[in-house]
C-alpha cells in the first residue's frame, strides 16, 4: 500500500468513526453510558498500556534555572514544600520516576517547558520581551497573532538540544518507557494574520517535530495562537450578525496545519500534529473540528483534555464532540475549577467513541498534591478502562 493508499484508508476510517460518534452523540455519548459492543474486557496489562504519566502535573518537583545573583523573589511555598516531599527530578529522571510512581506505565506525555539542561543556556533561546514591547496584564488578551513575550524555550534544533534529546532516548530505551505524546507549548501563532509570525511559528513547529522523532514521540500538540478570548461578531450591513476575523483566523491555521501535517507524517517515523482544547481559537470545540475537518489528513488529529474548558455544558458534551477526532493521546484531567470532574464518565466517552490510545495523568488542581493528584487519576482511569 503507497502512501495515497494508506491516507485514503486511514480517512475513510475517520470518516466512519464520526459518523458513529454522531450516532453515539444522539443516544447519549455524552452522558458516558455508551458500552463499546465490539470491546472486551481488557486484561490488566492491557489497561496499563493505556495510561502514560505526565510531566505537567509534576513540574512543581522539577530542576529549574538558578536564579541570578541579587535577583529578588522568594521561593514558591508549594514548589519547596514538593520537593522537600518528593525530591528533584529533571526531564532525564522522569522515566524512573514513571515506572516507580505509575506501577506497569510506560508511556509518557512530556511538557515542552520542562525539555534540556537547565544550566546550560546553549540549548535555550529567548528569555525576555523585546525592548519595545509592552507584556500584556495577566489574563489580557493578547494580539491576535499571540502575545509579545518572548519566552525562554527549549530548542530542539541546536547542537547541545540534539545532544540532550540523544541521552533522553537513550534513557527510555534503558527503561524501557516511551514518550507517546508532548504537549508543546513552543508552537504558536498559527493563525497569526502578521506572515511573518505565522512563519516563524510554522518553523518552530517544524523543529520540535524533528527533535519529537529523535526520542520516537507519536504526537505533538501545537498551539493556535490567538486571543484568550476571541473577537465577538459584529452586525453585518444586512442586519445579521457575521464574525469575519474569526474565519480569518481559522483560514490561516487551517494552512499553517496542512503544512505541519505533511511535514510531521515525513518526520523520521512520523510525529502526528495535535489540537487539545487549550483556550483561545482552539476553547470551541467547533473550531477543532473545523480545522482537523479541513486539514483532512491523517496526521493531524485532537487531543482532547477532559476539563480544560469555558463552561460545565462543555466538559462532557465537548468532549464527546471531539472523541472521535481523537486517536493517541487524551489528557485524562481532574481540576477543581469544576463542581464535578467525573474521570469514569469521561474515558467511557472515549471508549464508546472506539478511541484506542493512551490517557495521559493531568491532575491540574484540587484537593491533594500534585503528585497525589496524578496517583488518585491513576487508580480512576485504571478503574473505567
Amino acid at each position: 500500500m503507497d502512501a495515497r493508499q494508506l491516507r485514503d484508508a486511514y480517512l475513510d476510517r475517520r470518516s466512519f468513526f464520526k459518523a458513529t460518534g454522531a450516532g453515539l452523540a444522539a443516544a447519549g455519548i455524552a452522558q458516558g453510558d455508551q458500552a463499546n459492543p465490539a470491546a472486551r474486557a481488557l486484561t490488566e496489562k492491557e489497561k496499563l498500556d493505556r495510561i502514560a504519566s505526565n510531566t505537567w502535573p509534576i513540574r512543581d518537583i522539577f530542576k529549574t534555572r538558578p536564579r541570578p545573583a541579587g535577583a529578588g523573589g522568594g521561593g514558591n511555598q508549594q514548589v519547596s514544600a514538593m520537593k522537600q516531599k518528593y525530591g528533584e527530578i529533571t526531564m532525564l529522571d522522569f522515566p524512573d520516576f514513571t515506572k516507580s510512581t505509575f506501577p506497569g506505565v510506560y508511556h509518557m506525555d512530556l511538557f515542552s517547558g520542562l525539555f534540556g539542561d537547565v544550566t546550560d543556556d546553549s540549548m535555550f533561546t529567548g528569555g525576555a520581551p523585546p525592548a519595545a514591547a509592552t507584556p500584556a496584564a495577566p489574563g489580557a488578551a493578547a494580539p491576535a497573532g499571540g502575545g509579545m513575550r518572548v519566552p525562554r524555550e527549549f530548542d530542539p534544533s541546536s547542537d547541545s538540544g540534539k545532544k540532550w534529546l540523544e541521552k533522553l532516548a537513550n534513557k527510555m530505551v534503558v527503561t524501557g518507557t516511551k514518550c507517546q505524546h508532548i504537549s508543546n507549548n513552543a508552537p504558536r501563532d498559527l493563525c497569526s494574520t502578521d506572515p511573518d509570525r505565522r512563519k516563524a511559528g510554522i518553523q518552530v513547529a517544524k523543529k520540535w517535530l524533528d527533535g519529537a522523532a529523535m526520542i520516537g514521540t507519536k504526537s505533538m500538540r501545537v498551539n493556535s495562537g490567538s486571543a484568550s478570548i476571541l473577537a465577538s461578531p459584529i452586525n453585518a450591513p444586512d442586519g445579521y450578525p457575521k464574525n469575519d476575523s474569526l474565519a480569518e483566523l481559522l483560514t490561516n491555521c487551517i494552512e499553517s496545519l496542512k503544512e505541519l501535517a505533511d511535514y510531521g507524517g515525513r518526520a523520521g517515523a512520523g510525529v502526528k500534529v495535535t489540537l487539545e482544547n487549550h483556550w483561545g481559537l482552539t476553547a470551541n470545540p467547533t473550531n477543532i473540528i473545523i480545522l482537523i475537518d479541513e486539514v483532512h489528513h491523517p496526521y493531524c488529529e485532537a487531543s482532547p483534555d477532559f476539563f480544560n474548558w469555558e463552561h460545565d455544558y462543555l466538559c462532557y458534551h465537548g468532549l464527546a464532540m471531539l472523541a472521535p477526532y481523537a486517536h493517541t493521546n487524551v489528557h485524562a484531567k481532574y481540576w477543581n475549577r469544576w463542581k464535578t470532574c467525573d474521570i469514569a464518565r469521561c474515558v467511557r466517552i472515549m471508549e464508546s467513541a472506539r478511541f484506542t490510545g493512551t490517557y495521559a495523568l493531568e491532575y491540574e488542581d484540587g484537593p491533594w498534591d500534585r503528585v497525589e493528584g496524578a496517583k488518585y487519576l491513576y487508580k480512576e482511569v485504571l478503574a473505567a478502562l
